[in-house]
């Protein structure tokens, strides 16, 4: 069972023109959870007030959910896409862990 999990995960789509609603709904939440995740490390990690470092994450959170959700959007599996979603979230929630 979960060799074939695997192996259909693993399956690059046939066509590669379009993108699959796998990868369309992983990219967009997944997109949405790591620039979330991101911008609130940002915000712990820049030497300033909370407040003045609160705006600047929420002004850059919508070019990260971008950039995160192309880039898990142009992946070339489905294995791949959800792997590029669930790495990224895991150091993230790790770090914000740590540091909170």
């Amino acid at each position: 069972m979960i060799q074939k999990l695997y192996k259909y995960l693993s399956t690059p789509e046939k066509s590669g023109k379009r993108i699959g609603i796998f990868r369309t709904i992983t990219s967009i939440f997944g997109g949405l959870v790591v620039a979330y995740l991101g911008m609130t490390l940002l915000a712990f990690l820049i030497p300033i007030e909370v407040q003045k470092s609160a705006i600047i994450s929420i002004m850059l959170n919508t070019f990260a959910w971008a950039i995160a959700t192309i880039y898990i959007a142009l992946s070339f599996t489905k294995l791949s896409a959800l792997l590029r979603f669930l790495v990224p979230t895991i150091v993230f929630s790790l770090a914000l862990y740590i540091f909170y």
